[in-house]
C-alpha cells in the first residue's frame, strides 16, 4: 500500500517537475510563444502542449499513462512529445519507492518520519535542477533557493532530534563548508571557467543535505567520478572536445541521492578495509 502511494506521488511530482522546468524556461525566454504571461504561472497556469500550446484536458494529464496511451504524441497537433516527460515521471516515482525501501534510518517516530518526508520533498527540486541543467546548462536561483529552504528545515529536525544536537550542528556546518568551499575555491582559481556560480550555491545546499563531513566528501568524490565516466566515452568518440563543458549539476544530484541512501554504508565499508582483525 505504501509503495503504491509513493508510486502515485512520485509520478505526480515528476509531472510537476516537467511542467515547472518548462514554465521557468519559458518565463526566462524572451522568445516565448505564450502570449499571456499568466498562462506560464507556476500556480495558476493551465497545462498545455509544449508544441502547439493547446490547453490539455484531464485525460491528457495522467502521468506516464497519458503519454503511453497517446503513443508519445499530442492529441491536438499530433507532434511528438519528448520521451523526457515519461522518463522524469517514472524516475521520480522510482526514487520515491527506492528511498522508502532502502532508507538507512528506522522509520519510526515523528522526527524520523518527518526527515524522510522532507527528503521526498527535496527530491522534487533536485529533479528539476538536474533536468534544467541538462537541457540548458543552468541552475536557476529560484530552484536552488527552494531546495535550500527544504534542506534547512530537514537539518533543523535532524539536529533537534539528534542524541547530541551540538555535535550534529557542527557536522552539518562542516559539511556545508566542504560542499560549497571546494567549489568556491575552484570557481575563484578558474575565474568561473571550470564551474559556474550555480554549482557553488548548489554545493552549499547539498553539503547541508549530506549532513556529515564524511558524506560531503563522498558526495564530491562520487560526483567527480560519475562526471569522469560520463565524459570519457564522449571524448573518445570525439563528441566532446577537451575545451567543451558539460553540466555538472546532474552528477552532483545523482551523487546526493546515492550518498543519502548508501553513504554511511559506503563509508563503513571503506573504513573496514583499514580495520585490523
Amino acid at each position: 500500500m505504501v509503495i503504491a502511494i509513493l508510486a502515485i506521488l512520485g509520478l505526480a511530482w515528476g509531472s510537476f517537475v516537467n511542467a515547472l522546468v518548462w514554465r521557468l524556461h519559458e518565463q526566462a525566454s524572451s522568445k516565448s510563444h505564450v502570449a499571456n504571461s499568466k498562462d506560464l504561472s507556476i500556480l495558476n497556469g493551465r497545462s498545455m502542449c509544449p508544441n502547439c500550446r493547446h490547453t490539455l484536458a484531464v485525460p491528457d494529464l495522467v502521468p506516464l499513462f497519458s503519454w503511453l496511451a497517446l503513443r508519445g504524441k499530442c492529441r491536438y497537433c499530433h507532434k511528438p512529445i519528448s520521451v523526457q516527460y515519461p522518463l522524469v515521471e517514472a524516475l521520480t516515482a522510482i526514487i520515491f519507492i527506492v528511498s522508502y525501501l532502502l532508507w538507512p534510518l528506522t522509520l519510526s517516530g515523528a522526527a524520523s518520519l518527518a526527515i524522510f518526508g522532507l527528503w521526498l520533498a527535496i527530491v522534487v527540486p533536485l529533479m528539476a535542477l538536474a533536468l534544467y541543467d541538462l537541457k540548458w546548462g543552468l541552475l536557476p536561483n529560484w530552484l536552488v533557493l527552494a531546495l535550500a529552504v527544504i534542506a534547512i528545515v530537514q537539518a533543523i529536525v535532524a539536529i533537534a532530534s539528534a542524541s547530541d544536537p551540538l555535535k550534529s550542528l557542527a557536522y552539518h556546518l562542516i559539511a556545508v563548508a566542504i560542499g560549497g568551499g571546494l567549489f568556491y575555491l575552484i570557481f575563484v582559481i578558474s575565474n568561473g571557467k571550470w564551474i559556474g556560480g550555480g554549482d557553488v550555491k548548489l554545493g552549499l545546499v547539498l553539503g547541508l543535505i549530506a549532513a556529515t563531513p564524511g558524506k560531503a566528501i563522498l558526495l564530491l568524490f562520487l560526483a567527480a567520478l560519475a562526471g569522469t565516466f560520463a565524459s570519457l566515452p564522449l571524448l573518445v568518440t570525439k563528441k566532446l572536445k577537451r575545451s567543451s563543458s558539460i553540466p555538472f549539476g546532474p552528477f552532483l544530484i545523482l551523487a546526493t541521492v546515492l550518498v543519502v541512501l548508501f553513504g554511511q554504508a559506503i563509508i563503513n565499508w571503506y573504513t573496514s578495509l583499514f580495520t585490523l582483525g
